[in-house]
C-alpha cells in the first residue's frame, strides 16, 4: 500500500466537528482512505508527497440531489421565465418526451458528461434520480444507466403524472410493476409531493411501497407551497426532505426533532426567480441542513456546488463555514454516508484543493473557478 502526504496546506477544513479547521496542515492518505490529519510539523513519513503550495483543502462536495439522466433542454421555458412566466413544474413533461425518444447511449453519454463536469468542480459523490421516463421501461433504463455512474441511485417514478393518465392509476403503476422493475437498480425511493404532482396520500403510498421493497426514502417537499411533504418525510424516517422552501413552524420543528436532513437547492430558486429557503431559520432550530445542485434541465441547470455555496451565503443566511459544511458533511448525512463529506481517519480520501487560501473564497469570489485539483480516493482525477 502506498501512502501519500498532502502538505503545504494553508487551511485544511476537515468537516470533523472535533477539529474542523487546521492551519498549516497536512494529511496522509493510505489505500484510498484518510490515515492521518494534523499540523504539518507533526506529519508522519509517507511514500509520496503532494505539495499544495499554500492552498486550502476541503472534503469533496457531496451532491445529494441531481437529475442527470435526460435528453434535450428547456431553454425556451427558461427564456419565458426570465420574461415573467411563473414556474409550475409542468415543463417536466417536455423533458420526459425527449428522454423517451433518446437511445440508451445518448442518455448515458449525457449523464456521464454531467458527472465529469461535476467532478471537475469538486463534487466527488453524487446522487442520481430517474423521473424523466415515467414508463416502466424508461424508468428502469434510466436507473440502470445511473448505476454505471454512482452508487446513490433514486427511483423517482413519482415525479409527475404522465399526460393522458389518471393520477390514481399512475400511482398503482409506480407502486406495482414499475417499482418491481426499478428496485434492483435503486437505493432510494422519492416522490414529488406538491400541487400539480402528488398529494400527501399518494406520496405516502409511493414511499411506503418503496420502503417495503427494501428502498430508503427521500422526498421532494414544500418547493412551491406549504404542504404535507416535510411532515411525511419525518414521519416515515426519510433521509432527507428536499427543497424545503415553504415551511410552517410545525415543519421546522419536525425537521429539528427528526433525523431527516433539510436539503436546500438554491439553484432552483435562482433559476425560477422564487423565494430562497430560510436556512438560518432551520439551523437556529437545530435542523441538519444540506446543500445540493438539483441539476436538471428545467429548474436548476447547474452542476456547480460552489455556486450553490455562494447563493446560500448571499441569499439564505448561512455563514461560509455553514454553507461548506452543508455542501460536504450535510450532503453525506442526507445520503446516510459516514465515509464521505469529511476528512478524518477512516473516511475516503476525497479532497479538493482550492486555488485560494481559505474555503471562504467560495462565497467571496462567486463564479470564479477556484477548484485547482480533485482527488478521489487519494488519486488525482
Amino acid at each position: 500500500m502506498t501512502t501519500v502526504l498532502f502538505d503545504g496546506i494553508k487551511l485544511l477544513y476537515t468537516g470533523d466537528p472535533e477539529c474542523a479547521e487546521i492551519e498549516d496542515a497536512a494529511l496522509v492518505a493510505e489505500d484510498g482512505l484518510v490515515a492521518w490529519v494534523g499540523p504539518a510539523g507533526r506529519a508522519p513519513d509517507a511514500d509520496e508527497r503532494v505539495d499544495v503550495r499554500g492552498r486550502a483543502v476541503i472534503p469533496g462536495f457531496v451532491d445529494s440531489h441531481a437529475h442527470l439522466v435526460f435528453a434535450g433542454d428547456r431553454t425556451a421555458e427558461f427564456q419565458a421565465r426570465m420574461s415573467g412566466v411563473p414556474y409550475t413544474g409542468g415543463g417536466i413533461r417536455t423533458t420526459v418526451a425527449a428522454t423517451r425518444a433518446a437511445s440508451d447511449a445518448e442518455l448515458a453519454t449525457g449523464a456521464a458528461a454531467l458527472v465529469a463536469e461535476m467532478r471537475a468542480q469538486g463534487t466527488t459523490t453524487v446522487e442520481i434520480k430517474s423521473g424523466y421516463g415515467l414508463t416502466v421501461e424508461d424508468e428502469r433504463r434510466s436507473l440502470e444507466i445511473a448505476t454505471g455512474l454512482t452508487d446513490e441511485t433514486t427511483y423517482l417514478g413519482a415525479h409527475v403524472v404522465p399526460s393522458g393518465m389518471a393520477a390514481d392509476d399512475y400511482v398503482r403503476l409506480v407502486t406495482g410493476e414499475m417499482l418491481q422493475a426499478c428496485a434492483p437498480y435503486a437505493k432510494w425511493v422519492d416522490a414529488f409531493c406538491e400541487r400539480g404532482a402528488f398529494d400527501g396520500d399518494q406520496t405516502r403510498a409511493v414511499l411506503e411501497a418503496g420502503i417495503k421493497a427494501g428502498l430508503q426514502a427521500r422526498v421532494h417537499a414544500n418547493q412551491l407551497s406549504e404542504g404535507p411533504g416535510v411532515r411525511i418525510a419525518c414521519e416515515l424516517g426519510a433521509a432527507s426532505a428536499d427543497h424545503c422552501t415553504h415551511l410552517s413552524d410545525a415543519d421546522v420543528d419536525a425537521l429539528a426533532a427528526s433525523g431527516t436532513v433539510a436539503t436546500l437547492l438554491p439553484g432552483a430558486e435562482f433559476s425560477t426567480r422564487s423565494p430562497y429557503p430560510d436556512a438560518r431559520r432551520l439551523l437556529d432550530a437545530g435542523a441538519v441542513v444540506a446543500l445540493a445542485t438539483d441539476c436538471n434541465p428545467g429548474s436548476s441547470y447547474t452542476s456547480s456546488m460552489a455556486f450553490c455555496v455562494a447563493l446560500a451565503v448571499r441569499e439564505m443566511g448561512m455563514t461560509p463555514l455553514e454553507a461548506v459544511r452543508a455542501a460536504t458533511l450535510g450532503g453525506a448525512r442526507a445520503l446516510r454516508r459516514t465515509d464521505v463529506g469529511w476528512l478524518r481517519p477512516g473516511a475516503r480520501a476525497d479532497l479538493v484543493v482550492l486555488d485560494a487560501p481559505s474555503y471562504v473564497h467560495l462565497a467571496y469570489r462567486p463564479g470564479v473557478p477556484l477548484v485547482h485539483q480533485v482527488f478521489l480516493g487519494g488519486l488525482l482525477l
